[in-house]
């Protein structure tokens, strides 16, 4: 495989205020595959994610938990965090909590720096503020009188504050945006950046606080924490050893700047204005492209814990399979819009697309093959026109995968892979297996029938391996790919497979089909759980914010 050069993608750290729903694991699995691709097709990748873990809001979390101190609730939710981030079977290279030493002792000198360079001032600050997002709102930005991201209450807030210049660097971020059109993808959330924030022009931002303790300390003015946002972002460049002095390491120097920073499309703004300036500020590279991706909804709304409908990665893993979950969050989420989860759904797409589609045809090649010839494949070289469109459409898979990888459309990129599959079902009724089985003149020709079967499948699993990595490697076993899965500048080729392979013993099984009434009886009891520990949290909560004097 030739090197194809650096890759460094990084998610948004998630916040640890909670355990994350399955729209929060979609980023980390669509970030995942991104990165999976990239080494499959020759790049040396680097993938960052981690925790958010300062903030109000997670001083608060920590009472309402009874922890003893911000510290112990973080460590807690952090730990949750990457336990369902490797449950999904996620390859990142370090999860970075901002909560690390060499993050706050990077954060502290880069707030000092932009301090001493006249980027940061100190004022006050009288406004409105959410707590939920950890953001400032002037009266005109609410939404009927809430926070226009989260709809939640706003409240006065006045207080002592350090303030970044952001309209210093306003014009060179226009125009920096104007002369690079893939900075911002997809196109929407670049106007609506444009038209939104930068255009009418940028208020300076709050960058510290004293209302609350729990974050890192202005070193030169201890009664201030830093604000979360220039916490936050920092990461992307502390987590691969950044150092405001000059002194960056090795894998900063490797990998800056980041080849794509994916987020949700909720915190954009953050992203693609406040970032940037900060990065322009301190004279470092900006990253290549930030993408912001759309919500996976529970039944067309956001999930809430309020409303009892949120479905978490664990509960669906433990019905439906790792890789199952994995393939319904990136099937299901298209490039610009919101994507939709029900249990229903999730019941259909497996049975149809996982158990029908692709356990089938694997199934059958592999028995027919155990069946005709004792497990042995070979191509005799009877060929048929009809072999031509299947050998074609597989070999042109990988160039058209490439082309919607590189446009970061996963989706149809996995839609593409499939059509291996369901070409290839189609070809076993072209071709009939059995009836050719019944005549012993035609054994040459089935023989290769079922070679073409097998090669299709063997590159088909290879594509498959990025998003589906379990299912791709019981793919390679089941149909005897002794060497494993195909190298991806091989994939163009057909009939790499090796004559006299034989395939494993018995059927391959690997989706057995869902029954949705079943399916339906357990997710009402995850349901009634949930919503018997919310209930209780509550209760916890307020019990305890009563004893810290807070309500």
């Amino acid at each position: 495989m030739v090197n194809k050069g650096k890759y460094y993608i990084t998610t948004a750290i998630a916040y640890t205020s909670g355990k994350p729903h399955i729209g929060n694991n979609y980023e980390i699995v669509l970030a995942d595959a991104i990165a999976r691709y990239r080494r499959a097709d020759g790049y040396d990748v680097h993938f960052l994610t981690g925790s958010d873990e300062h903030g109000q809001k997670i001083e608060t979390r920590a009472i309402e938990a009874g922890c003893a101190s911000p510290k112990e609730f973080v460590d807690r939710t952090a730990g949750e965090i990457r336990r369902l981030w490797d449950l999904m079977n996620t390859s990142y290279d370090r999860f970075i909590r901002t909560t690390d030493e060499d993050h706050e002792r990077q954060v502290q000198k880069i707030f000092k720096k932009l301090y001493e360079q006249g980027d940061i001032y100190k004022g006050s600050y009288d406004g409105l503020y959410c707590t939920e997002c950890e953001a400032y709102y002037t009266k005109s930005q609410l939404v009927e009188g809430k926070c226009p991201v989260c709809g939640g209450d706003v409240h006065p807030m006045a207080e002592e504050a350090y303030f970044f210049r952001m309209s210093k660097y306003a014009d060179r971020l226009i125009d920096y945006i104007n002369t690079h059109p893939e900075f911002i993808q997809p196109v929407a959330r670049k106007n609506e950046m444009m038209n939104n924030f930068l255009l009418p022009g940028l208020q300076d931002l709050c960058v510290s606080r004293t209302s609350f303790k729990w974050g890192i300390p202005v070193d030169f003015d201890p009664g201030h924490v830093v604000y979360v946002w220039l916490d936050a972002l920092t990461n992307y460049i502390t987590g691969v050893g950044y150092d405001a002095d000059g002194n960056s390491g090795e894998l900063y120097n490797k990998y800056w700047p980041a080849d794509l920073h994916l987020i949700g499309k909720d915190i954009v703004r953050f992203h693609t204005i406040y970032w940037p300036i900060f990065l322009m500020a301190l004279d470092v590279p900006l990253p290549k492209q930030i993408f912001g991706h759309p919500w996976l909804l529970q039944g067309g709304e956001k999930m809430s814990k309020s409303k009892g409908n949120v479905i978490y990665a664990d509960d669906l893993a433990g019905i439906f399979g790792v890789d199952a979950v994995r393939y319904f969050v990136l099937h299901e989420m298209p490039y610009d819009n919101d994507g939709v989860i029900t249990w229903e759904l999730m019941v259909e797409r497996y049975n149809s697309d996982l158990a029908n589609t692709l356990g089938n045809l694997v199934s059958r090649t592999v028995a027919m093959s155990n069946k005709y010839f004792g497990g042995i494949v070979e191509d005799t070289g009877a060929s048929e026109p009809v072999d031509a469109d299947l050998k074609n459409l597989v070999r042109g898979t990988y160039e058209t995968v490439e082309k919607k990888m590189e446009e970061l459309r996963v989706a149809e990129a996995l839609t593409e892979i499939f059509q291996i599959f369901k070409r290839s079902n189609k070809y076993i009724d072209e071709t009939e297996p059995w009836v050719l089985a019944k005549d012993e003149a035609r054994q040459d020709r089935l023989k290769t029938v079922l070679y073409n079967l097998t090669e299709s499948i063997a590159i088909g699993a290879s594509l498959l391996a990025p998003f589906m990595p379990e299912s791709a490697q019981q793919i390679a076993e089941a149909i005897g790919m002794t060497s494993g899965l195909r190298e991806f500048d091989t994939l163009t080729t057909f009939g790499l497979y090796p004559n006299g392979n034989k395939v494993r013993e018995g059927s391959a099984v690997l989706f057995a089909r869902k029954d949705l009434k079943e399916v339906l009886e357990k997710a009402a009891q995850i349901t009634e759980k949930q919503k018997a520990e919310y209930d209780e949290a509550k209760r916890l909560a307020e019990e305890n914010l009563k004893k810290a004097g807070k309500l």
